[in-house]
């Protein structure tokens, strides 16, 4: 079966259902194409315990609707995953989103043809659909990492993934659980399976900087001075580096300005108030080694004080820069150690060695176990992109123009591939701000694009190599003024084993936006336009 449409979206998460309406109201037909079945990308499928967003929920939200952003009333400081997927189903509702979504189908390629300027995008059921335009919102995590280990596919209980969580409820009474990883779904989880488990045993790899979310019910009288200004509240944060947070300003003065009891008082107002504002305390941390030492001290000596075994507290103590990985916010993450049937294992020190049906084997012993929980994050940023075998200009694969490391421009075109778009994609600010106001601005910028090539008579749209080599060395740039590329992060690719590394994310969203405005209105320069062929006329 083949259908035909003006545009092709490959996911119906938080990306894809607002590139559908902006899709829609520049009067194009769409198709969604989702793998899971039902709407809400990465929300659909962590349903791991304790899941919860990081961004404050009254600016984790869709803002291309100021009726949806009155009507709609949140309940805490950090939406959970239940309460996040009740807003998208609401969206997808109250914008009839459905009818133009296909769930449960899996894109598994797509090629472009050359003759006719359209794109054919095929999936896991042999069916096939034809659109000038594919624009991709797959997700920057959204395809799991999987350590490879020795024996794994001989172990006898469950083994689950924190991104691929099954719908049925998991139950942990009476078992002995393993948990590898402790980035931000580990944190999350680990405090919740620890109340239920019999035993617990946290392999970590790298520890991670963990400050306390401080989620709480929210403040009714927050909530309604926030929707007296929305507009006013989202320009503010439009212009904050993380595009967020402008209820707490920055300090732009260097933390040496300081004295030690001045600065342990701001970083204990911040460590108190909850959420990633020690970063935001003082103007020089992700910059200057010294400042951002003073800083990850701080957070050292809250570990140390919290967690009763020095021993323990020692394993948990990050040395790298603070800032480099992502900061994770988790409340009761390190008081879980102090718990007499929780065990952590250094498996940097001590290697995985082998799993059998019954046990986990490291370095330093054998634990028994009947479930393994991998909190091992994602193949980020390119990975979804990569899993799709996607043909451009002459046959030419995505896969093979990004061996040596992601090239686009601005995140959303590549060379050699007319006419697709990637939503929050490398090169992009993405992970490194609020993910919801980076997709606000790829969905409008796109649809926007969609409505001027239509208007003007424009067949094709495409990147050129050269304004993608520029901007390629910009992203680079921009990241080396700073620590962030100071460590092996999952912003580098750094966690998947032969992977380029490259630092993917922009840091700095409005300078990106106001370049992305910029292109916009004069023209598309650093895009290669080409007009629909004119029909000979007939002596």
């Amino acid at each position: 079966m083949t259908d035909k449409f003006d545009v092709v979206i490959v996911g119906a998460g938080l990306a894809g259902l607002q590139m559908l309406h902006e899709v829609r109201e520049a009067g194009l037909t769409a198709r969604v194409l989702e793998a899971g079945g039902g709407a809400g990308g990465t929300w659909y499928w962590n349903r791991y315990p304790g899941a919860r967003c990081d961004v404050e929920s009254l600016e984790y939200s869709y803002q291309f609707s100021p009726e949806l952003q009155q009507d709609w009333e949140w309940t805490r400081r950090y939406a959970g995953r239940a309460e996040i997927m009740r807003y998208i189903g609401h969206v997808v509702d109250r914008f009839d989103l459905a009818r133009d979504i296909r769930f449960r189908t899996r894109v598994e390629a797509m090629t472009y043809d050359e003759p006719t300027a359209t794109w054919t995008v095929r999936t896991d059921g042999g069916d096939e659909v034809v659109a000038r335009f594919v624009i991709m919102a797959t997700g920057c995590l959204s395809e799991p990492n999987v350590p490879d280990i020795p024996g794994i596919g001989t172990f006898a209980g469950d083994v689950l993934h924190t991104g691929r969580w099954p719908r049925e409820p998991v139950g942990f009474a009476g078992k002995r659980v393993g948990v590898v990883g402790t980035g931000s779904s580990g944190v999350q989880a680990i405090p919740i399976i620890a109340q239920e488990a019999a035993e617990l045993v946290v392999f970590q790899r790298t520890p991670a900087y963990t400050l306390p979310a401080g989620d709480e019910p929210l403040d009714p009288a927050l909530q309604a001075a926030i929707k007296a200004d929305y507009a006013g509240f989202r320009a503010r944060n439009n212009a904050m580096p993380t595009a967020g947070l402008s209820r707490f300003p920055a300090n732009p003065n260097s933390v040496f300005l300081f004295s030690a009891a001045e600065r342990e008082a701001i970083f204990e107002h911040c460590w108190n108030r909850g959420g990633p504002l020690l970063l935001r305390a003082f103007g020089d941390p992700l910059v200057d080694p010294a400042a951002n030492e003073v800083v990850a001290e701080y957070v050292r000596g809250k570990i140390r004080e919290t967690v009763t075994d020095p021993e323990v507290a020692a394993k948990l103590t990050p040395t790298h820069v603070i800032g480099c990985k992502r900061i994770c916010l988790g409340d009761g993450y390190y008081e879980t150690y102090n718990r007499p049937n929780v065990r952590l294992a250094d498996i940097a020190a001590h290697p995985f060695e082998e799993v059998t049906p019954t046990s986990v084997r490291t370095g330093e012993g054998t634990y028994e176990l009947d479930v393994l929980v991998f909190a091992t994050g994602y193949d980020a940023i390119t990975g979804a992109l990569s899993r799709i075998d996607i043909r451009g200009r002459d046959g030419q694969s995505l896969r093979a123009a990004w061996s040596a490391g992601p090239r686009t421009y601005l995140g959303l075109g590549v060379p050699g591939f007319p006419n697709l778009f990637t939503m929050t994609g490398p090169g992009s600010p993405s992970v490194l701000t609020n993910v919801l106001v980076a997709i606000h601005q790829h969905a409008t910028w796109i649809g926007r694009c969609l409505r001027h090539l239509a208007g003007t008579g424009i067949r094709t749209i495409e990147a050129t190599p050269e304004a993608a080599e520029a901007w390629g060395h910009h992203v680079a740039d921009v990241a080396g003024r700073t620590l962030l590329p100071s460590c092996g992060s999952w912003y580098l690719g750094a966690n998947i084993p032969g992977k380029k590394r490259v630092f993917m994310p922009l840091a700095g969203f409005p300078d990106y936006a106001e370049k992305c405005a910029v292109i916009a209105a004069t023209g598309y320069p650093g895009f290669a336009l080409a007009h629909d062929p004119v029909p000979a006329t007939r002596s």
